[in-house]
């Protein structure tokens, strides 16, 4: 069965290392592809099983892809392949900064004479549609080079399988924003904080002593117990619709102690319940601002 990846989004956001990455890890990585050959060499290669998995990055810079590209993905989520769309994109300074580096011109900078600045927020606007069909979103402003290159290991290195539902659950600390990628969000804070237990403040929420500690609570059995329900409510009816991807944020206040453990409770029972699902964890600030006031 053909893995077929999909890297797109905003110019700048990263998506020459990602490919390069997918390369690594054994994709054929093609940069630049037309949208309206896609169906077409996807035939191509299925009839010669000769590539099983491949990597593409389709974007602005063909002039049909804002056009063609919605149809195209929608129709290649109902064929029996895996596929996942990932968008990158950044912050606007930090794109900005990105290109005063490389001293290289945003796409539209030169097609419609528009300064770096607007450039940059008229492809958003261009891209509005692609971005709600991406599988994944990926926001690579924190990530250097080699950690977007890490990022991407860690999330495709073990995965055989592309057609597997995921979900991703993300640990995060809200004093440093919630992950943009989420489709839903869960708040933390209202548990217990071992932050404030002095054998407890220098460990993290992986700890044991950590998670009995939360476990002791009536209060974490209740809040796991209404989270857990309602995440087994959206597995069972989220992917009716077409959809193999979903990205559910567990947040506290530094990320570091209550979230890590949620998301270690939550992926064991869904785990438990959805064998055939995929689970990928994320400690997104477990180890940001280590003598940071709460967790």
């Amino acid at each position: 069965m053909l893995n077929l990846i999909v890297i797109t989004g905003v110019s700048g956001s990263g998506k020459s290392t990602v490919l390069k990455t997918f390369e690594d890890l054994g994709y054929t990585a093609i940069d630049n592809f037309p949208v309206r050959l896609l169906r077409s060499y996807i035939e191509e290669i299925q009839e010669s099983m000769e590539i099983s998995k491949l990597a593409l990055t389709m974007d602005i810079r063909d002039k049909y892809f804002l056009e063609e590209a919605p149809k195209v993905f929608k129709a290649l989520k109902k064929d029996p392949i895996g596929f996942e769309v990932i968008f990158l994109d950044a912050r606007t300074e930090v794109i900005i900064m990105r290109y005063n580096q490389t001293r290289r011109f945003h796409p539209l900078m030169k097609q419609k004479s528009l300064s770096l600045e607007e450039a940059i927020k008229k492809e958003r606007e261009l891209l509005k549609e692609v971005r709600e069909l991406a599988s994944v979103f990926l926001d690579t402003s924190e990530f250097n080079v080699h950690q977007l290159r890490e990022e991407i290991f860690k999330r495709y290195q073990q995965r055989k399988d592309l057609i597997k539902p995921l979900i991703q659950i993300v640990a995060f600390g809200y004093k440093y924003g919630v992950p943009p990628e989420a489709n839903f969000l869960f708040d933390a804070r209202i548990l217990p904080n071992p932050y404030f237990v002095p054998e407890l403040k220098d460990l993290t929420g992986r700890h044991k002593k950590v998670k009995d500690y939360l476990l002791s609570f009536e209060i974490t059995k209740e809040f796991l117990k209404y989270v857990e329900d309602l995440i087994i409510w959206l597995v069972e009816n989220y992917f009716k619709e077409d959809k193999r991807f979903l990205s559910i944020g567990v947040g506290c206040t530094g990320g570091r102690h209550r979230s890590p453990a949620v998301v270690d409770f939550i992926a064991e029972t869904i785990s438990e319940k959805f064998p055939e699902v995929e689970v990928f964890k994320s400690y997104r600030d477990i180890e940001k601002d280590v003598l940071h006031k709460g967790g």
